[in-house]
């Protein structure tokens, strides 16, 4: 990286050749300190912009970048006088409202950039289309067209949902926003699947925000007619041809979508039967105790995770 001194040498050098407004991109990839991925916290960096700010090595404005992704943040840095600009590039991608959104005093609707990299940069350096994890349609808005209540009448559905995570979220959404009618269904009690768990690793605190998004659209179609949502029911083939036939008590279900999800790969070791041997679930969802020495095995995502979450959490926490 560069030192403070050469940081404010190109500063003026830059001002120097003509510049007008001056970006405090912190570091890329191969940097040894992340800068972008969501473990980095909100702003974290715009003190660099504040620290070349207040000693007013250049008079041209200063913006600043680097995981700034909700109005409140950024507010939060102009207001403190940290810069006079703030860049954003991936938020756009979440949802292109997101100015829009916030002017009306709609923050609540708004599709946070949870800062994951796997549709963008992960795209972009592959040779990839760019788009978005929590907005599929980013860069491809002229090949997935959702227009509201497009579906003429005679094709509306009655769709039951099985699921409500990431997937059975998103379908659920798109389905009733372009007319058809949506029952959702998820033996837990709340929406989010195993986003869930993924929001409770120290690091991955920015899962909540899609959860939160889903949560505000889903009920505002739940309001308008186009969705009801049946939580802690718990769907069997039995019931759903109940539920799809002559004799259905309820709303009959022209058809059906599963999106239930993964379910963890049980390797085959001697001894898995053991008191002492618990799976992610129990930890993450679960809050199962552990005590404190922990032996996990597999280094995969997975492991990494509950690796992180044991390093931040003891059985005595509200975790």
């Amino acid at each position: 990286g560069s030192s403070w001194e050469e940081i404010k040498v190109l500063a003026q050098a830059m001002e120097d050749a003509g510049v007008t407004i001056i970006n405090t991109g912190i570091g890329w990839h191969e940097a040894r300190i992340p800068t972008i991925a969501t473990s980095v916290p909100r702003g974290a960096f715009s003190f660099v912009t504040k620290k070349l700010r207040d000693e007013k090595i250049v008079s041209v404005p200063l913006c600043a970048t680097n995981r700034i992704n909700a109005p409140s943040t950024v507010e939060s840095i102009l207001a403190n006088g940290s810069a006079d600009l703030i860049s954003m590039a991936r938020p756009f991608l979440a949802d292109p409202d997101i100015v829009k959104k916030s002017r009306e005093g709609r923050d609540q609707e708004i599709n946070t950039c949870i800062a994951c990299n796997q549709a963008c940069l992960d795209h972009a350096f592959i040779g990839k289309t760019a788009s978005c994890l929590v907005n599929p349609r980013a860069c491809n808005e002229t090949e997935i067209m959702i227009e509201p209540d497009s579906v003429s009448s005679d094709n509306k559905l009655n769709i039951g949902v099985v699921g409500s995570g990431p997937a059975g979220m998103a379908f659920t959404h798109t389905a009733a926003t372009i007319g058809h009618h949506v029952t959702l269904f998820d033996k837990s009690d709340e929406i989010g699947g195993q986003f869930n768990m993924a929001k409770r690793v120290p690091g991955k605190e920015e899962f909540h925000e899609t959860i939160r998004y889903f949560t505000v659209q889903l009920e505002k179609l739940r309001k308008e007619g186009k969705l009801d949502m049946q939580l802690g029911t718990e769907m069997s083939y039995s019931e759903m041809e109940r539920r799809s036939g002559g004799d259905a008590v309820d709303r009959k279900i022209d058809t059906w979508i599963i999106a239930t999800g993964v379910e963890p790969r049980v390797p085959d070791i001697p001894g898995l039967d053991h008191p002492n041997v618990l799976s992610y679930i129990d930890v993450l969802r679960n809050k199962a105790k552990v005590g404190h020495k922990v032996a996990v095995i597999g280094a995969g995502g997975i492991g990494f995770d509950v690796s992180e979450y044991l390093l931040h959490h003891d059985d005595v926490d509200d975790h």
